[in-house]
């Protein structure tokens, strides 16, 4: 049951109890929950009214709720049919439909418009149907019934259309989906795989710019698929902030529909083997600065980003002059067409963005713009597109060159014969001041943080700054923000990994006021939405794999299982009650093993306690007990992972069993990454950072400015790499590992 706190909602809360009872329910806010320990907890009252508010609800003025909710009452009896209607094909299908009673018993028609143009048709009567409920409306009395609509055997997005009398009366999208997301053939016939996780960006290489680049791509994918590899998992890709390289975090993106331009090989775009860009780049400034972007242990985000807009620009201007015409100017046009007015949103506010930085005005996003340009379709927004079209086109320039070289790395990975590819990593939402929710405000609660409560990752609970999408805006609007957002994050990928797949069913959502403990879980709907990302798989033949780490309903992964999706299995969290690590060989097959993630230490940080210590210097653990508690615990968990290791032979005696006198060594890194080889995980997925025996982590959650997050470069450059004796022989017996646990 949910607690009661004190506060200015209190009394209105108590005096309108079945109302605001009735909303919470209606719009999926939770009551309470079970943590990560398997403590049932309560959420606060307060906290929901919290919610409801953020969902444009008028809690604290009961006058206006009511009108609300009447107004609302109104409008779903006078919509004969829903927003949308999603079903898997070859199922039955009933749609409710709203009608007069003096309506209810004429004669009406059925129309399904299917995606390739074919129509099929059936008349019906809509008393002849089951009465689901009735209501008044202004003297008139509506009736909605449960039509029975013949199963859908085509996949895709159709159209259902009511008519009387020839006039369509109502119409709505219908989303037919398959059972389930796609997996590849030899998947299913229990080939195992294994591949490499990557941050692109710490990627260090002779040529780049400071930063790893798709051309950085192009040349792992080749390496990697000569030693067995047949996937490159890449961190999120998504499209950042040209005007404020220092928001770098990859899990807080603009905008999740596009990418992240800092990603270009600028040496391999339309208008760099002109005279003009050549004459640029010998410059003796410009060739020192690159040596020093290519040196430094951290990307230098600020200095990669003013050379390489400098360069773009040029070449971009070299474009345009030469390219007035003809084919190359053809399909940048065709680009521009096809990426429709998300494109041109994300363009606009990028060249405004930048317009105000020039400026020296206030520009980190969209709530510190001019008044009347703080939504994209405003008309000052519509008067700055126009005048600064040369801005604009820039950067569309920008993402069609981001975009045509991530499919030549996708092509590249084919060529090789990877059976997967490139994986994709889909960030759970768009920070608050960028492109995404600048283009569509209405679909985005900008005053609430998703994050998560306090479990093993981060005991102080979780608070990332990524406003929610409203679930209720996201109905109203078709599904067609989210059909976008795995379309476009599935192109050119041979699978996708969406980061906290609880987002489907759930959402820690925090008022930006409080702390993450103060949040309240805020569900989706979640068989909607797993229907459509199954489409899109299939479409994209994108196999899909769903990060279900934390606080994690039992049930939702045998829901995520039995469509299609892949689980996500870490080695460090794959413990018995006894304290014991269960054996790769006993996790699902449906699923991906890994060692580690990007928000967790690398195997030397691990096994050295790293992590524990810069946690400590950094604040996170809430006191002494707390720390020596997990001193203690690591200490217990090596010993488990000693014992585990030497059960099944991964290591050799040479090792010793007593964890007292065991530090990291090869042997022991090596032996760890075989020993996930041998699993029953169809893939298996391992980091860079570990073939390197690197200490640093790439990311701290729970900080900030506290720890250089999403900088840190590898060790080596991939030329130094795949030079290794020692990678090769590890590849040799990752293979021969995975062979062995195949089929």
């Amino acid at each position: 049951m949910a607690q009661l706190d004190s506060n200015s909602s209190a009394h209105s809360y108590n005096s309108n109890k079945a109302m605001f009872d009735y909303l919470i329910e209606q719009k999926g806010i939770g009551s309470n929950f079970v943590d990560a320990w398997g403590k049932p907890t309560d959420i606060k009252i307060s906290n929901q009214l919290k919610i409801l508010r953020s969902m444009g609800y008028e809690v604290d003025n009961i006058e206006q709720l009511e009108s609300h909710l009447e107004d609302e009452i109104v409008s779903y009896w006078l919509t004969p049919l829903a927003p949308v209607v999603v079903n898997r094909v070859n199922e039955s299908l009933h749609i409710q439909f709203r009608v007069t009673i003096d309506a209810a018993a004429k004669s009406h028609t059925l129309k399904i418009k299917l995606e390739s143009g074919e129509v099929s048709q059936f008349k019906f009567v809509p008393v002849d149907y089951p009465l689901l409920q009735s209501q008044q409306i202004n003297d008139i009395e509506f009736h909605e019934y449960a039509i029975d609509v013949p199963a859908i055997e085509t996949l895709g997005y159709h159209e259902l259309q009511i008519l009387v009398n020839r006039k369509i009366i109502a119409r709505t999208p219908l989303i037919a989906a398959p059972q389930a997301c796609y997996i590849p053939n030899n998947i299913q016939q229990g080939q195992k795989m294994w591949g490499l996780s990557v941050q692109l960006y710490c990627v260090k290489s002779s040529r780049n710019w400071g930063i790893g680049d798709f051309s950085d791509l192009n040349y792992l994918v080749s390496q990697a698929a000569k030693l067995g590899a047949d996937f490159i998992g890449l961190n999120p890709i998504h499209a950042l902030y040209p005007a404020n390289p220092s928001a770098c975090s990859p899990y807080g993106p603009s905008s999740r529909l596009w990418l992240n331009y800092l990603y270009i090989d600028v040496e391999s775009v339309p208008g760099a083997n002109t005279d003009t860009f050549t004459q640029w780049m010998k410059q003796s400034s410009v060739q020192q600065k690159l040596v020093s972007l290519r040196d430094t242990e951290y990307v230098d985000y600020e200095g990669v980003a003013d050379v390489k807009l400098a360069a773009l620009q040029i070449a971009f201007d070299e474009f345009t002059r030469i390219n007035n015409t003809g084919p190359v100017k053809d399909e940048f046009d065709a680009f521009v067409k096809a990426g429709g007015k998300s494109l041109q949103t994300l363009a606009c506010f990028e060249a405004l963005q930048m317009h105000l930085k020039e400026q020296n005005k206030p520009h980190w996003g969209w709530p510190v713009f001019p008044e009347d340009m703080q939504n994209a379709d405003d008309k000052a927004v519509t008067k700055f597109a126009k005048k600064y079209k040369d801005k604009v086109a820039f950067f569309l320039f920008l993402q069609w060159q981001s975009l045509v070289q991530f499919e030549q790395a996708g092509q590249i990975a084919i060529n090789a014969g990877m059976n997967i590819g490139l994986y994709r990593d889909l960030a759970v939402g768009v920070s608050e001041g960028g492109a995404e929710i600048w283009g569509n405000k209405d679909l985005y609660c900008a005053d609430i943080s998703v994050g998560a409560p306090p479990d093993i990752l981060g005991p102080l609970g979780q608070k990332w700054g990524l406003p929610p999408m409203n679930p209720s805006q996201l109905t109203a609007q078709q599904y067609q923000p989210i059909i976008e957002l795995f379309s476009s994050n599935m192109h050119a990928s041979g699978a996708l990994r969406i980061d906290h797949v609880m987002a489907l069913l759930r959402l820690w959502w925090v008022h930006q006021d409080d702390d993450a403990t103060d949040g309240v879980y805020v569900n989706y709907p979640v068989d909607e939405l797993l229907a459509i990302l199954a489409l899109e798989s299939v479409r994209h033949k994108s196999l899909v794999i769903g990060e279900d780490l934390g606080t994690v309903p039992d049930s939702i992964r045998e829901k995520l299982q039995q469509n299609g999706m892949y689980s996500y299995r870490v080695f460090f969290f794959e413990q018995a009650k006894d304290g014991g690590f269960f054996s790769p060989s006993h996790y699902p097959e449906q699923s991906m093993a890994t060692l580690t993630t990007h928000d967790m230490p690398t195997l030397i940080g691990f096994w050295h306690c790293d992590d524990l210590a810069l946690g400590k210097e950094l604040g996170l653990y809430p006191d002494d007990d707390v720390l020596a508690n997990l001193y203690d615990t690591r200490h217990e968990n090596k010993q488990h992972i000693l014992d585990t290791l030497h059960g099944h032979h991964s290591i050799s005696d040479a090792i010793s069993k007593d964890v007292h006198y065991v530090g990291m060594t090869k042997e022991l890194n090596f032996g760890m990454q075989t020993h996930m080889a041998g699993g029953s995980s169809a893939l298996l997925s391992l980091q860079l950072e570990d073939w390197l025996e690197m200490d640093k982590p790439v990311n701290i959650p729970g900080t900030f400015n506290e720890y250089p997050n999403w900088k840190r470069k590898l060790s080596l450059t991939l030329e130094e790499i795949f030079a290794k004796e020692e990678v090769h022989t590890l590849t040799a017996q990752l293979n021969q590992k995975r062979q062995q646990a195949s089929y």
